[in-house]
């Protein structure tokens, strides 16, 4: 048995494809981790929030409870699907402050 099932081809190249794909699956795993691992971690502060002119809410004031209880106010059975200005459309204040300020740039 074993010199004839050493020499089947499905043992002589199955089995060293089937390790190399589990084994490529393990080694894959380990160089994503990477990525991860060593990503910078930048906490700011509320301080420093403020300064940028971003308002922080403190911890404690937001929870999943008290986000539910705002949407829940929400009344979510009456409501209309209105279609927002496409950026080409005339009268979309934002596309002509984008053409402006390209106008401006071109001269």
């Amino acid at each position: 048995m074993g010199a004839g099932f050493l020499q089947r081809k499905s043992t002589r190249y199955g089995v060293p494809f089937l390790m190399m794909i589990v084994g490529g699956s393990f080694g894959l795993k380990e160089f994503a981790q990477l990525r991860y691992d060593f990503r910078p971690q930048k906490t700011i502060s509320k301080e420093d929030a403020e300064k940028l002119g971003i308002t922080m809410k403190d911890r404690k004031e937001v929870t999943l409870e008290t986000e539910y209880e705002k949407i829940a106010k929400i009344d979510t059975g009456n409501w209309e699907n209105v279609r927002g200005p496409r950026p080409w459309e005339e009268g979309n204040k934002m596309y002509e402050e984008a053409q402006e300020r390209a106008k401006k740039t071109e001269r």
